[in-house]
């Protein structure tokens, strides 16, 4: 299934007097790049985050965070005494080299770091709570790229069908292209040779028709458009296998605007050139 690799997702949960958030937002990248930010109490599951969102996403870069809060009315504050008690003890020295010193409020006490405690954390039951979390915003965040990549699969199907039509016109040009080329040459050398060699002429002609034939080249744009066509329908991952074509179409078209012996398959092959560029920018987005 294509899936797009830009995608946002968020969710909230509630545990032990906490009110934990989990976000999940993705952009392009060539690779797999998941970065986590978590706060230090739920360090303890980085492993186990970093596993579940791989065994979802196989490709893109991925930024999970993790933030909590205590729920109303059931947090309790709780402090450090005995940092508090080491704390007032220095301060009083400070205060003797510094007789002028300000002493402190209990407000600005509680902002020193280690004065506040946060009460012992049930690892076991956050972790069940947390993973649950994750895996509801994990559903939610790959829902939001396959919903994406449905929009992303019809744009590229649409231009695939504009190159065939661009590819089947070109085919049915080509014998009226070789015709005019052989017409306007055989013209050309009567005009400047009295007694022309029309055998020689005939073996020029065919020489020059088999440089500027074009056949192998439509036919491997159609083998290519195919392609792409059956690679959106799988459901493995397409985007590398995508990008790859597009670089096999680019280089056919650019084959068969250097062979172009007319205008019209010269604006063609310019055309196959816009429409393979235009897929280019999409596929960027597809896992």
């Amino acid at each position: 299934m294509i899936k797009s690799m830009t995608a946002y997702a968020s969710n909230e949960a509630e545990t032990d007097a906490l009110t934990i958030n989990c976000e999940l937002r993705s952009v392009n990248h060539r690779y797999c790049d998941i970065t986590l930010k978590l706060p230090e109490r739920l360090r303890f599951l980085e492993a186990d985050l970093r596993t579940a969102i791989t065994e979802k996403v196989s490709r893109g870069k991925v930024e999970c965070s993790l933030t909590y809060k205590q729920s109303k009315g059931r947090g309790v504050l709780a402090v450090n005494l005995e940092a508090v008690s080491a704390l007032l003890a220095a301060t009083d020295q400070i205060e003797q080299l510094m007789p002028n010193a300000l002493s402190f409020s209990a407000l600005e006490v509680l902002a020193f770091p280690g004065i506040q405690q946060e009460p012992e954390t049930n690892k076991e039951a956050l972790h069940s709570t947390i993973m649950q979390l994750l895996d509801q915003t994990l559903a939610d965040f790959v829902a939001v790229r396959e919903r994406e990549g449905n929009q992303l699969k019809a744009l590229v199907e649409d231009r695939c069908i504009k190159m065939q039509g661009f590819v089947k016109a070109a085919a049915q040009r080509m014998p009226e292209v070789l015709t005019l080329i052989r017409n306007r040459l055989r013209d050309r050398i009567v005009e400047l040779v009295a007694q022309p060699d029309f055998d020689r002429l005939e073996q020029e002609l065919v020489f020059l028709a088999q440089k500027l034939d074009i056949a192998e080249e439509l036919d491997r744009l159609e083998t290519h458009i195919n392609e792409v066509l059956r690679v959106l329908t799988q459901p493995e991952p397409a985007g590398r296998r995508l990008d790859f074509l597009m670089q096999e179409l680019n280089r056919e078209a650019n084959t068969l605007g250097s062979k172009s012996a007319d205008k019209e398959t010269t604006q063609i092959a310019i055309e196959l050139k816009v429409l393979i560029e235009q897929m280019r920018e999409q596929i960027q987005n597809i896992e």
